[in-house]
């Protein structure tokens, strides 16, 4: 896994970001867009943390952190690189955020149907809370 690098996104990565997310994450979200992306790394410039492999993108979560909440979203690994261990690299270079940051739980949203994802989450440490439910309202059309 040595080849594996982690580093925060920059502005000039939001195309690369969007198109990979396109092709490796499951669902998608009203911010799946340039100005989403844009107010995110401007707002939190290492939130969103990109693994790469020979200058590929191979991976992607965002860590965020508000101060009272460790919130984690779009984990996601290229298909022709799962099982390789980045996931757990990203997760990980996401807690050490949390922490560093003063976080003391991190809360991730994972899709129902999404199994796979379920098994990647459980592996990491991470249990289901079904006392709690998501409810949302989109403040723009």
């Amino acid at each position: 896994m040595s080849d594996l690098r982690i580093r925060p996104a920059g502005l000039t990565d939001i195309d690369t970001v969007l198109r990979f997310w396109r092709e490796a994450a499951e669902g998608t979200s009203i911010s799946d867009d340039h100005d989403g992306v844009a107010r995110l790394i401007s707002r939190d410039p290492e939130a969103l943390l990109l693994a790469e492999r020979d200058g590929r993108l191979v991976g992607t979560v965002i860590a965020g952190f508000d101060g009272w909440r460790c919130s984690v979203y779009r984990l996601a690994v290229h298909p022709g690189s799962r099982r390789q261990g980045i996931a757990t690299a990203l997760m990980e270079a996401a807690e050490e955020r949390f922490l560093a940051l003063g976080g003391r739980r991190a809360d991730a949203m994972v899709l129902e149907a999404n199994e796979r994802a379920h098994h990647t989450w459980a592996a990491g440490g991470y249990h289901r809370e079904d006392h709690w439910r998501r409810w949302v309202k989109p403040l723009s059309d």
